[in-house]
């Protein structure tokens, strides 16, 4: 669905739900200039057309017990494409994961609570594939809504 689609009450929708997925209908209504019943139907019509998939929480790591976050690149070795994912998937420190074009097959969100996890994550990688790693200092940009054209 192309965002030109989007009308300026859906976009005041969707920016109040990205800052905060739980805000109260009656609240949702009136940023949107809406009665409450008629701000519940363009969400459930969002939701239908596919533009709004679910609803989430956004997690303090650190607070988690997770304060170190690495990017991996990883590159698995001939032949071993299906197992390399299947490993990734399978290791719950893995909290996101792309595939992707280019040099290398997949780019990975890890959490650890130390190096030494970080090391025994990657070393059951390492006899499948090839990984580079880079630490993450700060997150400059948040995940955020992409730009409304119209």
């Amino acid at each position: 669905m192309p965002n030109d689609t989007l009308d300026a009450i859906d976009q005041r929708i969707l920016e109040a739900l990205s800052r905060n997925s739980r805000m109260p209908l009656k609240e949702l209504a009136e940023i949107a200039g809406l009665s409450s019943p008629s701000a519940a139907e363009r969400v459930r019509r969002l939701e239908d057309r596919g533009v709004i998939s679910g609803f989430t929480v956004s997690l303090g790591l650190a607070a988690l017990g997770y304060p170190l976050q690495a990017i991996v690149r990883v590159r698995p070795l001939p032949g071993q494409l299906h197992i390399v994912e299947r490993l990734i998937q399978e290791t719950p420190e893995f909290i996101e994961c792309d595939k992707v074009t280019g040099d290398d097959c997949f780019i990975a969100r890890l959490v650890v609570r130390s190096m030494g996890e970080l090391d025994g994550i990657l070393d059951k990688i390492a006899e499948r594939a090839e990984t580079n790693t880079s630490m993450v200092k700060a997150s400059p940009v948040e995940r955020r809504l992409p730009p409304f054209k119209g």
